[in-house]
């Protein structure tokens, strides 16, 4: 098979890219190593920034999105017993919207054979050859045959674990990264919220995060040490922690139901910065991991796409290479700005292990100042929603 991009992966990132190529004429082909069914079972964030919601927009796939999204015009940052609103609306003019990666890869999952972009799903063995040439060209097994596909651009949209980044050599390396002392056990759960709008907690029993998915969807999270594991907690255990977080500071009290989903997850900050390679170009969490805190997974991922899609276009349009070269640079402008606020965050809501009594007392001064300063809350308000591409 040939065509002009070959995008290694079918989540989010991997779709939208696939499907603003095709709108602009652009031949592509994703392939997936994974199963629809698995790639929809993956259960991510849900608040999006205006520039996710713009692209699906721009792609004419906004309908389930507008109809079933829920507008956030605030948060919140708790303390045991005291809320500090972010008025994001009052304070920048923007909002964010609630809406599952779930759904939003649904959408350009159920979008792709009407938009004629080709889905190659169950893709094994997947590997990347030749990036230095002008002729790269992928491998992988389908159906136990072996497939091959020449392309002028492969795009690593294979998240943190993929072949993509991995085809990089070390010589060209150029990664950082922090790992966590502890991580998020969430569940999710049709129950409805605890509260109208996202609560980050930082109490004396570490951190918790009230959110929701819809008005009869939550989804909640506690802080746990790296060594604790799913086996460690049963559902009575975590709804009776998250009661003693909530139910003092919130405006309905945690409702419990059964679990749809429980896990834990590790808390990393992690950047590649080898962006390019070649014709190689990497993009979402094949290059770039957040915390959590900050809700900036997917809309980093929307971003890269955004510069990506248009360098792409106008290369095959125009034969301007001036975006592709641009694209690294570019990316990770807006990307360590994302990592600093989702590593501040962080550093602000949860405890640390090795932290005593005096970090402590720096986060009830930053979190008194947070409340009665204007300017910094507008500072928090323009990092959540999005710093402009």
């Amino acid at each position: 098979m040939k065509t002009s991009v070959v995008i290694i992966g079918a989540g989010p990132s991997g779709l939208l890219l696939g499907h603003l190529l095709r709108a602009s004429g652009v031949d592509c082909i994703v392939v997936e190593r994974q199963s629809p069914d698995y790639v929809l079972g993956r259960i991510r964030a849900g608040v999006l920034e205006a520039v996710t919601t713009d692209l699906m927009e721009r792609l004419g796939l906004d309908r389930r999105l507008r109809a079933e999204g829920m507008v956030e015009e605030g948060f919140n940052l708790a303390t045991a017993d005291h809320l500090i609103r972010i008025d994001i609306l009052g304070l920048t003019g923007k909002h964010v919207t609630v809406y599952g990666q779930t759904e939003v890869t649904r959408d350009l999952m159920d979008a792709a054979p009407t938009r004629d972009l080709t889905i190659l799903y169950d893709a094994k063995d997947v590997a990347l050859h030749d990036l230095d040439s002008d002729a790269p060209f992928v491998t992988f097994a389908k159906d136990g045959e072996p497939m091959r596909i020449d392309a002028q651009f492969v795009i690593g949209c294979d998240g943190f674990h993929g072949p993509s980044r991995k085809a990089i050599p070390a010589s060209a390396v150029r990664e950082f990264e922090r790992e966590y002392p502890f991580g998020w056990l969430g569940i999710l759960a049709d129950v409805p919220p605890c509260h109208p709008e996202l609560i980050y907690a930082n109490t004396d029993r570490g951190f918790a995060l009230a959110s929701m998915r819809s008005a009869t969807r939550s989804r909640y999270y506690v802080q746990v040490p790296r060594t604790n594991r799913i086996e460690d907690w049963s559902e009575e255990r975590l709804w009776d922690e998250l009661a003693e977080r909530f139910d003092p500071i919130s405006d309905h009290g945690v409702t419990r139901g059964p679990a749809l989903e429980m896990s834990i997850a590790p808390l990393r900050s992690y950047v590649f910065e080898t962006m390019r390679h070649g014709r190689l170009f990497l993009a979402g969490d094949s290059a770039h991991i957040v915390p959590p805190t900050g809700a900036k997974g997917l809309n980093l991922a929307a971003s890269d796409v955004a510069y990506l899609s248009d360098a792409l276009i106008a290369f095959f349009k125009h034969g301007d290479d001036a975006g592709l070269n641009g694209y690294q640079a570019r990316a990770l402008a807006r990307i360590w700005k994302a990592e600093r606020f989702s590593w501040y965050l962080t550093k602000l809501m949860h405890r640390f292990p090795e932290d005593g009594a005096f970090e402590h007392r720096m986060q009830t001064a930053e979190l008194d100042y947070v409340a009665a300063s204007r300017t910094m809350q507008t500072a928090i308000a323009e990092n959540y929603v999005g710093l402009p591409l």
